[in-house]
């Protein structure tokens, strides 16, 4: 088993001179990686941010579609204390939480043999640039979902689907990073990519605030057309900004004892591996069960941040983006800070801190949830700056203890119940919704999931950190 390593010397002058490790026949070979490609392999991180950003979290989904805009007239006339509104907005962001539950579920199923296949053919970019085209077209999709109760599940299922194939892409984008880093690099590599990631959610965000306070240019903005546009320009977005991966990136070489099987046969290989993972490199099994849920709570804090604030502390829509520009900017400065400490002190030891105080903010939300939304201010944005750090550790430490070969199977496997389409979090939040009737409720949910991944996570034997 491959220990954790020590990149506490990569800067990003220095990351033009570092060496990758890439898989070559079943070899692992040094060679140089060019600066331009590092930074073109990170900015898919700032190319896709929006759709988490501002589509999943702070604007389209909490701002537009669990609002009034889906309620009927008479609902949607009432106050917004009055207990029928709130349970109907309730009803709103439960069939929400539905339908992401459903994409991870599907997730589940197809990610850990789409990854397993990329690793056979030596496709793994292709299925990258695949899958971001593909994540491209949902949002141009949204331009269609028209603000009438009737077009909620068709927004609902559009969000889902776009989450399922954003999973996808990083699972591709996630195996990668063994191609563009050296053990002694990874994290900051990886580090690099989440931080340029939420900082490009930042300049999202800020460029959304600005066009609203300008009143659109005088655009007629009923019917949804604002959030409308908005999705549109995220499309436009992901699509340039995903241009420089696609020029400056190389496909990597098939791993030459991958099996190459059809698509139903894989689901029998796959049982295979798992087994030969358990038996031979039992930590980075266990790892993966731990991280898989975990995950799902650092998932659900960001997809369920927004509509928290605006449904549960009735944020107005400004607060709501200007409070995502914010969580972005601490989660991208912490987790570009916190890459150093995980090479000093180890993946292992950021993931608990994180997530220790992850807990910890959810339920002071929670039980201070009547002082006001001076209570999700201050906790929001701790928050945030721990749930960039314990992403970017978590996927560091994995690539560190993947077996050399599996790494698109190995992520494939990570993302069936990692992030925002993954089912547990989502469950949590919509069963604690639907129990007590109201959306601050879903928070428990939320701490519940990230206190049981802690928790498996302490009982997980991974090596001991070792500083080179």
């Amino acid at each position: 088993m491959t220990p954790e390593h020590d990149s506490s010397h990569l800067t990003p002058r220095t990351v033009a001179d570092s060496r990758s490790l890439v898989a070559a026949g079943g070899e692992l070979q040094e060679q140089p990686v060019p600066r331009k490609r590092v930074w073109s392999w990170a900015l898919w991180d700032w190319a896709t941010q929006p759709f988490n950003s501002v589509i999943l979290t702070f604007v389209w989904a909490s701002l537009y579609l669990v609002s009034d805009s889906f309620l009927a007239p008479d609902l949607a006339a009432l106050p917004d204390a009055d207990p029928a509104k709130e349970r109907a907005l309730a009803d709103l962001t439960s069939g929400y939480g539905l339908a992401t539950t459903l994409a991870g579920i599907l997730i589940l199923l197809l990610a850990p043999v789409l990854g397993q296949r990329a690793d056979a053919s030596g496709r793994k970019k292709r299925w990258l640039v695949a899958a971001t085209a593909g994540l491209a077209i949902v949002q141009f999709t949204l331009f269609f979902v028209q603000a009438d109760p009737s077009f909620f599940w068709f927004g609902a299922i559009t969000l889902a689907l776009g989450a399922v194939v954003s999973e996808i892409a990083g699972v591709n984008y996630n195996a990668m990073l063994v191609e563009v880093s050296t053990p002694r690099t990874i994290g900051k590599v990886s580090g690099l990519g989440w931080g340029l990631g939420y900082i490009g959610g930042i300049l999202a965000l800020t460029v959304v605030v600005a066009v609203t306070q300008l009143d659109w240019f005088g655009m007629d903005t009923s019917n949804g057309m604002a959030y409308r546009v908005i999705a549109v320009g995220c499309a436009v977005w992901t699509l340039i900004f995903a241009i420089p991966l696609v020029l400056n990136v190389p496909e990597a070489p098939a791993h030459r004892a991958a099996q190459r099987v059809g698509f139903f046969r894989s689901y029998v290989v796959l049982v295979q591996d798992l087994i030969g993972l358990f038996r031979n490199h039992r930590p980075t099994f266990w790892f993966l069960l731990a991280s898989a849920v975990y995950r799902d709570g650092l998932a659900g804090v960001f997809a369920f941040g927004g509509v928290l604030a605006a449904v549960a502390f009735h944020f107005t829509s400004n607060e709501v983006m200007i409070f995502g520009i914010a969580a972005n900017l601490v989660a991208g400065v912490s987790t570009i800070v916190a890459g150093r400490f995980d090479d000093r002190f180890g993946s292992r030891s950021v993931i608990v801190f994180a997530l220790t105080g992850l807990v910890a903010m959810a339920l002071v939300v929670f039980v201070l949830r009547d002082v006001g939304t001076i209570v999700f201010w201050i906790c929001g944005l701790l928050l945030s700056a721990f749930v960039g750090p314990a992403q970017a550790a978590s996927r560091a430490l994995l690539a560190r203890v993947t077996p050399d070969g599996m790494q698109g199977e190995i992520f494939g496997l990570y993302a069936t119940t990692g992030r925002v389409a993954s089912f547990l979090a989502p469950a949590a939040w919509t069963l604690f919704i639907a129990l007590a009737g109201s959306t601050v409720w879903g928070v428990l949910g939320i701490a519940l999931v990230l206190l049981v991944g802690l928790v498996l996570l302490l009982f997980v034997r991974l090596p001991k950190h070792v500083r080179l």
